[in-house]
């Protein structure tokens, strides 16, 4: 069917129109809303400018504090209540920063939210700086096959690898699962690098290669030998991109700062899609908790961690995690959740503020995993480890 001459030009010209509707500049305000708008910021700043006097000095102790209990620890001596900070932190309660009536000008543009990468820049990455396409398991059953085998050899139990699933990857996470896309929601987006079964962020995984990469290679060397043919040939093409990776990792410092800059760059996005393969994924997912548990051992806890203990290690860092699973039960009561968080991380996190005793996140913990564990991802790992 032909369209008519004006019709056609109706329907060019309509988005058209939209779009310049849409582009019209905004109206310069009156002078009372400006008016309104500088005596209400104003207000604002000021409200702010006092809950940071008190925010500040808090922060301040809560650092000094971990660092008092740090260094009581490495001397031998007793970690007591009073080494805590045992208030709560200040909350903001005054009015929300105003919204500039003025029309935004060419000198002040804002700046772009950073964008946080997802699995096809990982696997984009590890193509174009390593050569590498992970090797993809045929079935979500044939990854979790091989890393519970993989947990079940290091002595990771059942009970602490398949809650810590539930409550990391909400009990249905497939292996390729990302931070904020565990659920089909419309408009989710990822919320940070954590990816997997144990919600590893590129920089843990920049960490990994560092310290434990040269015993992932020497596993998969040992793999190989068992093989024969393309098998062989195509583990061993895998195993020199490892290593590569490995001496990417080690070219900084062995320090979480220096691993945090090479996680963020290029290259530190393709070394996380190592997570995605069928061989390496499950070392890493593997290595994450074991690393947690060597710690607590290292530094005297022979008692097994139940998994809401392994998960505050895994959540909060081993040291921090350290803290509270060692704590006794009379004082984990009384001491506040913000004694285990930079400030950034405890207000960006609403379940530690919620939850904002130690006793009370280790039960909010326990009760997240006792439901998600219901759920068939979970069950499919658990049978998976009985195998």
């Amino acid at each position: 069917m032909r369209l008519g001459p004006i019709l056609l030009a109706l329907l060019l010209l309509a988005p058209g129109a939209a779009l310049a509707e849409r582009a019209a500049p905004k109206a310069a305000p009156t002078a009372a809303a400006i008016a309104d708008y500088q005596k209400k910021l104003k207000e604002y700043q000021a409200a702010r400018q006092q809950f940071e006097n008190e925010a500040g000095p808090y922060w301040a102790a809560i650092a000094q504090m971990r660092r008092t209990r740090f260094a009581k620890r490495r001397n031998g001596d007793v970690v007591l209540l009073e080494d805590y900070v045992l208030t709560q932190p200040p909350v903001y309660a005054g009015p929300p920063r105003p919204v500039d009536p003025s029309p935004p000008t060419d000198e002040e543009p804002r700046p772009p939210r950073k964008r946080i990468p997802v699995v096809a820049d990982f696997l984009a990455m590890a193509a174009e700086h390593f050569k590498f396409v992970p090797q993809r398991p045929k079935s979500e059953l044939d990854y979790k096959r091989a890393y519970a085998r993989l947990a079940a050899a290091a002595g990771l139990t059942r009970e602490q690898i398949v809650r810590i699933y539930g409550f990391e990857s909400g009990g249905n996470g497939k292996y390729d699962v990302q931070a904020g896309l565990e659920y089909d929601r419309p408009g989710a987006r990822a919320i940070s690098t954590a990816l997997g079964y144990n919600q590893l962020l590129t920089t843990n995984t920049v960490s990994l290669l560092a310290g434990k990469g040269d015993a992932f290679v020497k596993a998969l060397r040992g793999k190989a030998a068992g093989l024969d043919g393309d098998a062989r040939k195509n583990l061993e093409r895998k195993i020199a991109v490892l290593a590569r990776m490995v001496a990417f990792a080690k070219t900084v410092p062995n320090q979480w700062s220096e691993h945090d800059k090479l996680a963020n760059t290029a290259k530190g996005w393709g070394v996380h899609a190592l997570n995605l393969d069928i061989d390496v994924g499950p070392l890493l997912q593997t290595q994450k908790l074991l690393d947690s548990i060597l710690f607590a051992r290292m530094k005297g806890h022979t008692a097994p961690l139940s998994a809401a203990e392994l998960e505050m290690m895994n959540l909060t860092g081993d040291g921090n995690g350290f803290d509270m699973v060692t704590m006794p039960a009379a004082m984990r009561a009384q001491v506040p959740t913000s004694n285990f968080f930079q400030r950034g991380g405890y207000e960006r996190n609403p379940v530690a503020s919620r939850n904002n005793v130690v006793a009370k996140l280790l039960a909010a913990t326990d009760a997240k995993m006792d439901r998600e564990v219901k759920l068939q991802g979970a069950r499919d790992l658990a049978a998976a480890y009985s195998e």
